[in-house]
């Protein structure tokens, strides 16, 4: 007479394989920041910068808006493939091709301008210099803004997965009541142009505090951009429209 079979242990069922198709890990790495608000600052500086007189500007504004889009392609893209690795080497790449080239303009721009309100104050009409000190403060404002965004815990990408480097900045929320904050809260590129738009205002942190060498540096120069457009050409500016 043939003995009954053993039965089985009980025990949690063996793993199911992974689906075809799909790389383990995928549905973690498809999380990216949001990229619209960086898209609607590109557009904002590029068409600021674009406004701005012939008498001032180093370069004409078709290459300023040739240089917004080759910025705004890969960053697109990176939205449009929910963060593929090949597009946000390319958005890094040209973020920081767009830094490099539109800081020198600029600097350059503010050079001119006290140039011009020293030497030839007399060509150079009030509004002129009122609208041209807009255009450099802005885009202060949006260069070092992308720079914190791009340099703070990795980049955008590191942050929204998790996978974070030392930070640059302390942000309130970050020791708030955990009941105040939302759950999963990471510095986003809102947060970045807030910390922007206060270092060029005040000249000195108002929210975020830096927490490593390079953005002391980096908050210093912006602070002292500002300081410089602020103080020398619209402040001119303003004495002469208002004599």
């Amino acid at each position: 007479m043939r003995s009954p079979r053993p039965s089985r242990p009980p025990g949690p069922p063996p793993p199911s394989p992974p689906a075809a198709g799909r790389p383990k890990g995928a549905a973690a790495g498809a999380a990216i920041e949001a990229r619209w608000p960086a898209l609607l600052t590109f557009l904002v500086v590029i068409a600021v910068m674009s406004s701005l007189p012939d008498r001032i500007v180093v370069v004409r504004a078709w290459v300023h808006w040739a240089a917004g889009l080759g910025l705004v392609a890969p960053t697109t893209g990176v939205w449009l493939s929910s963060g593929r690795p090949g597009w946000l080497r390319l958005e890094r790449a040209s973020v920081a091709l767009f830094v490099l080239a539109a800081a020198c303009v600029t600097l350059v721009n503010l050079g001119n301008l006290i140039r011009m309100m020293v030497q030839r104050g007399d060509q150079v009409s009030g509004l002129q210099l009122f609208t041209s000190s807009i255009g450099v403060w802005v885009s202060n404002v949006v260069l070092f803004t992308l720079v914190y965004w791009q340099l703070d815990r990795g980049g955008p990408e590191a942050r929204a997965r998790g996978r974070e480097r030392r930070p640059d900045w302390l942000f309130p929320l970050e020791s708030a009541p955990a009941q105040a904050v939302p759950p999963g809260w990471r510095p986003a590129f809102v947060d970045y142009l807030f910390l922007g738009f206060t270092t060029a205002t005040a000249f000195s942190p108002t929210e975020a505090l830096p927490l490593t060498p390079r953005a002391r540096l980096l908050m210093m120069g912006q602070s002292a951009v500002s300081l410089a457009t602020l103080v020398t050409v619209a402040a001119r500016a303003i004495n002469i429209l208002g004599g």
